[in-house]
C-alpha cells in the first residue's frame, strides 16, 4: 500500500504493507524516542502525536496516517530538553526509559489544557507508566515547568 505522510515536517512517501503498525515504521525512519513497551497500548511509551494529539502508536496501523502529520520527540526537541531539565531538577528522570512518552503527553497536555489542576494532570497523564519513580518528582516538575512557561507567556 503506498502511503504519504509527514514525520517531524518531512513528508514522506512510501509502500508498507497495510498491517505494518505505526511504532514499527518510525523506529525503522530513525525516531528512536519512540519506544516499544507492552505492545497493548497500556504505558504510554510509544506516545507520538498524530495531527497534533497524542496517540499510542503501537497498535495503530501506519495507514491510518496516510496523509496526515506524525509527530515525535525528535520533532520537539527544544520544547523537550527544556522540560526534561525540570525533571532531572526534580530528580524524576531516575533510568529515563519512559521519558519520551512522557514528555510527549506533558507537552500535549501544556497545549491543549490552560492552568490545569493537580487532579487535571494526573488525569491527562494516567496512562503513563513508570516504574521507577513513584510520579511525586514528576508531578513537581510539571507544576514548576507550567509555572515557568506561563511565567515567559506573561512576559511576552
Amino acid at each position: 500500500m503506498d502511503i504519504k505522510l509527514w514525520i517531524n515536517g518531512k513528508l514522506i512517501k512510501d509502500s508498507v504493507e497495510p498491517d505494518t503498525p505505526m511504532l514499527e515504521y518510525l523506529r525503522s525512519k530513525g525516531c528512536y524516542s519512540v519506544k516499544r513497551g507492552c505492545e497493548t497500548s497500556n504505558c504510554g511509551l510509544c506516545t507520538v502525536w498524530l495531527e497534533g494529539k497524542p496517540i499510542l502508536s503501537c497498535t495503530l496501523p501506519l495507514m491510518r496516517a496516510d496523509g496526515k502529520h506524525i509527530t515525535t520527540l525528535e520533532g520537539l526537541q527544544s520544547e523537550a530538553e527544556e522540560f526534561g531539565a525540570f525533571l532531572a531538577d526534580e530528580g524524576a528522570e531516575q533510568c529515563g526509559f519512559c521519558n519520551s512518552g512522557f514528555i510527549m503527553n506533558v507537552l500535549a497536555m501544556k497545549r491543549e489544557l490552560k492552568n490545569p489542576t493537580e487532579e487535571e494532570i494526573k488525569e491527562y497523564l494516567a496512562g503513563n507508566l513508570c516504574r521507577c519513580t513513584g510520579y511525586v518528582g514528576q508531578l513537581r516538575a510539571i507544576k514548576n515547568y507550567l509555572k515557568s512557561v506561563k511565567g515567559e507567556a506573561g512576559n511576552e
